[in-house]
């Protein structure tokens, strides 16, 4: 089995951090190690973190590591940096994965055509689970490339995002550039539009669960307008940076 580093950035989230750890404690089989990156928070992310660590089998590596520039681009990248593993899998702190996540990822990696892939992402909250914006969120993996990069589509391009679970080579992310620092958001897209440079982009057929925080925050059509708004600005260019102001960071 591979070795698979999965590196989960980190800013106050305290109240998703313990169930992602548990769950990765219960892999089979497991992970060769699991680094948390913190971008400074100001609550107990990282208390949490240290409680957790206790939970896993001593045959996987746990690392705290911590980034003085908060950001996601820069804190993975700073975890991917410290990755031994042959494969990275860059996991949210509010997202839950299958117990099979390991073989799943090095099935698919097993394929040299195949350059990354991700899941398919349940939006969940405490009670209910948003199938219409998890429909759409499965959807435009696909029609999103086909209309604003046909010619990728083709060559293998789906446009995948952060809760679903990307993963890659660690050869090959690096070969890339990692992840664009510059970029404030939309970093996910930015790199499977370079990994797919190096082979086909996989959408697998297996569930994720990402915490449906911002549709509770917005409500269900405010939130799937701001992601329809914001795929397609960035589809036709617009700035990444320009961007950010309609998805701010919700705890």
């Amino acid at each position: 089995m591979s070795q698979i580093s999965i590196i989960i950035p980190t800013l106050n989230e305290q109240t998703s951090l313990g169930r992602t750890l548990r769950q990765l404690t219960v892999l089979n089989p497991p992970a060769w190690e699991v680094l948390v990156v913190d971008g400074g928070s100001c609550d107990q992310t990282v208390a949490v973190a240290k409680r957790e660590v206790a939970l896993f089998n001593q045959a996987v590596k746990v690392q705290i590591l911590s980034c003085t520039t908060p950001g996601r681009s820069i804190q993975m990248n700073y975890g991917a940096s410290a990755a031994t593993g042959d494969f990275l899998c860059f996991l949210h702190a509010d997202t839950w994965v299958p117990d099979d996540l390991v073989a799943l990822i090095s099935q698919t990696l097993a394929e040299p055509k195949i350059a990354g892939g991700g899941f398919i992402s349940l939006m969940v909250g405490s009670q209910t689970t948003h199938w219409g914006i998890s429909l759409h969120n499965y959807l435009k993996t696909y029609y999103a490339p086909l209309l604003f990069k046909p010619h990728l589509f083709f060559q293998g391009l789906r446009l995948l995002f952060g809760d679903q679970v990307m993963f890659c080579r660690r050869s090959d992310f690096w070969d890339c550039g990692g992840f664009d620092e510059s970029l404030p958001i939309m970093e996910d897209g930015d790199l499977c539009l370079k990994l797919v440079q190096k082979g086909r982009i996989c959408q697998v057929n297996r569930i994720v669960q990402s915490s449906a925080r911002r549709v509770a925050k917005w409500g269900s059509w405010k939130a799937t307008a701001i992601y329809l708004y914001i795929g397609f600005l960035w589809g036709i260019g617009v700035s990444a940076s320009y961007l950010k102001q309609f998805y701010q960071d919700i705890r």
